[in-house]
């Protein structure tokens, strides 16, 4: 069924996996929950020798386990759950794994933008079936988070902070009194929320002063911060284990040389330096540096080489995508990127030579024919 979808939501593409914990889970379970606490966070987070179980579990999500015990024991309970961090460390996807084990459903999702209204989070109509027949429940569409709470599973918000007061002050009442009122009815005109429903959120800190949370809203999630990963190791893990899934995905065999995932890795990390010390915004790449970034300047050489090249993945390539995906003001980024090249990728190359060599190359090149 997944080779049928562009892309997969994850109880889609993890049933199988799902279906096998949920037999074997003897645990004890909040609400309607298709998985124990236990079992949802094994299902994230993989599994270990001393879990004693017949097959591995791979791990999907890569973080520090508190914060997936916080997550879990949060929906457990009656308050939202509000993850919040830098873009690309993660929220979403964690958001959605934890949905798709909870209820096997992470697809109820709001995405929540400047043109985002009441109607996206309660309710709007058939305008046709009114016409007709009048205001009735058969005429009404549910938004997402209606759906959840009638289903008493997990509805989503994506990128909370985007949306407008109006929006998040309608989100309160759902949080606090756990149901919607449908003022155009007589009759059937209360929505309740069924046990196992919550919400769980997402906002970029990035976003701040966009549309600040009111303390009432902030009263009624918990917050689960995610950092940024700066640990070379699980940031390798967290990129090696996307790639390969893209390489499934695409049906393309191509091996990724460690030396150039290093090079990717060092590469973000003296950028990062070179932000964190930085003055001026002027001076800062407008990208976050994100390892979710990293993936795609990875991606991107890959099917470069795979469709364009010789199906090798060489130093040269990835330079080419990097400065590509980075360098997205110009001259401001150009010009950082220039001065990278100049002042730490030239002085490495002279002294390792190799596939630091190509990639001083291949980011001259594309910093040229940008510029």
């Amino acid at each position: 069924m997944s080779d049928d979808m562009l892309r997969a939501p994850a109880e889609v593409k993890y049933a199988e996996e799902l279906d096998w914990l949920e037999s074997i889970d003897d645990g004890p379970k909040p609400f309607t929950w298709r998985l124990s606490p236990r079992m949802i966070r094994l299902f994230i987070l993989g599994s270990e020798r001393s879990d004693g179980l017949d097959r591995q579990i791979p791990q999907k999500w890569f973080g520090d386990r508190s914060f997936v015990e916080r997550a879990i024991v949060t929906l457990a309970s009656d308050r939202g759950l509000l993850l919040i961090g830098d873009p690309g460390t993660g929220k979403s996807w964690l958001a959605e794994l934890l949905s798709a084990a909870i209820c096997r459903n992470s697809t109820l999702v709001v995405q929540g933008t400047a043109g985002t209204t009441e109607d996206h989070i309660k309710y709007s109509w058939n305008v046709s079936m009114v016409i007709a027949k009048g205001q009735s429940r058969e005429s009404m569409i549910p938004s997402p988070i209606m759906t959840a709470m009638e289903g008493g599973v997990i509805g989503r918000f994506e990128e909370l902070t985007r949306s407008t007061s109006d929006v998040q002050d309608a989100l309160i009442s759902i949080l606090s009194e756990k149901y919607v009122s449908i003022p155009e009815l007589d009759d059937d005109n209360i929505v309740f929320a069924q046990p196992g429903f919550s919400i769980i959120a997402t906002a970029n800190s990035r976003d701040r002063g966009v549309n600040d949370l009111s303390s009432a809203l902030k009263r009624r999630f918990n917050f689960v911060r995610i950092p940024v990963v700066t640990n070379k190791k699980s940031e390798a893990e967290i990129v090696r284990f996307r790639t390969e899934e893209l390489l499934r995905r695409h049906q393309i065999e191509l091996d990724l040389p460690p030396t150039l995932l290093d090079i990717l890795l060092q590469s973000f990390a003296d950028l990062r330096s070179a932000a964190a010390s930085a003055t001026s915004d002027d001076e800062k790449l407008e990208s976050a540096l994100s390892t979710a970034e990293q993936i795609g300047v990875l991606e991107d050489a890959i099917l470069h080489s795979h469709f364009f090249g010789d199906r090798v993945l060489r130093a040269q390539t990835l330079a080419g995508s990097l400065v590509g995906s980075l360098a997205r003001r110009s001259p401001e980024d150009l010009a950082i990127l220039n001065k990278y090249w100049h002042g730490v990728v030239e002085p490495r190359s002279k002294k390792g030579g190799g596939p630091w060599q190509e990639f001083l190359e291949g980011g001259r090149e594309a910093i040229a024919t940008l510029s």
